[in-house]
């Protein structure tokens, strides 16, 4: 008898569990309508605790917008963003070494991965957010000093056609950076980078969350699949 109940306790526990798994892996947007590719992604980094106590920062490249959720997958904030000119999940050889007049127009991608938010400061003297720190990519305000490029009105316009300018930085609106980000980066926050030539599964090992594939899931909480980068001590020149 006394087995029995043993049995039915753990039955139970292993029923909350469960539960409580699936309950972390549907992320609650407030509203917003992200991407199929947004929600699966921040479902199972909720699933697997790849983000651990840290905050979740979505980027989507093909929406040209930007998510921050806290650990529990409540949105804290979106907005759109400005991103490289080129095309591209990758990062070309040798970028972050080179003055941004010697950076080539095909070069000028954001790469996509996951990445550990490093706030720093620029060779200017600007807090930015480091994405990836040896190709000098990160985010930061929206840069207005070159007039003809129109950045406020590319990140106020209806679709993301014209969001495509940077050198391979994200920019975003100062509000924004200033209120939502900024603060959570400098906390700790995990940047999923979403790619536009590729898949999340190909980029992250992500999977669709459901109750078979949180069993099925082999990635451990925190792996670096892509883009890791040790911490940074220096500056580099980032106007992009």
């Amino acid at each position: 008898m006394l087995g029995f109940r043993m049995n039915a306790i753990a039955m139970k526990a292993a029923t909350l569990l469960a539960c409580t798994q699936l309950a972390r892996a549907a992320p609650d947007f407030a509203g917003e309508r992200p991407s199929v590719d947004v929600w699966q992604v921040a479902a199972w980094a909720l699933a697997t605790g790849d983000p651990g106590a840290r905050a979740m920062v979505i980027v989507d490249k093909k929406q040209a917008r930007i998510f921050v959720l806290d650990a529990d997958g409540r949105l804290l904030g979106a907005a759109p963003v400005l991103l490289g000119s080129a095309r591209g999940d990758h990062t070309a050889p040798g970028v972050g070494d080179k003055p941004l007049s010697q950076v080539r127009p095909e070069e000028r991608t954001t790469p996509a991965g996951r990445f550990i938010a490093e706030p720093g400061v620029n060779a200017q003297g600007e807090d930015v957010i480091w994405v990836d720190y040896q190709a000098s990519v990160s985010m930061h305000r929206v840069r207005t000093r070159v007039k003809s490029e129109r950045r406020l009105q590319r990140l106020a316009s209806p679709t993301p056609d014209d969001n495509r300018i940077s050198y391979g930085c994200i920019n975003l609106p100062r509000h924004f950076y200033e209120n939502i980000l900024a603060p959570r980066a400098r906390a700790g926050a995990v940047i999923y980078v979403l790619p536009e030539t590729r898949s999340p599964q190909e980029v992250f090992g992500s999977r669709d969350v459901t109750a078979g594939s949180l069993a099925r899931s082999t990635q451990p909480a925190g792996a670096v699949r892509h883009g890791l980068l040790t911490r940074t001590d220096g500056t580099v020149d980032a106007a992009h």
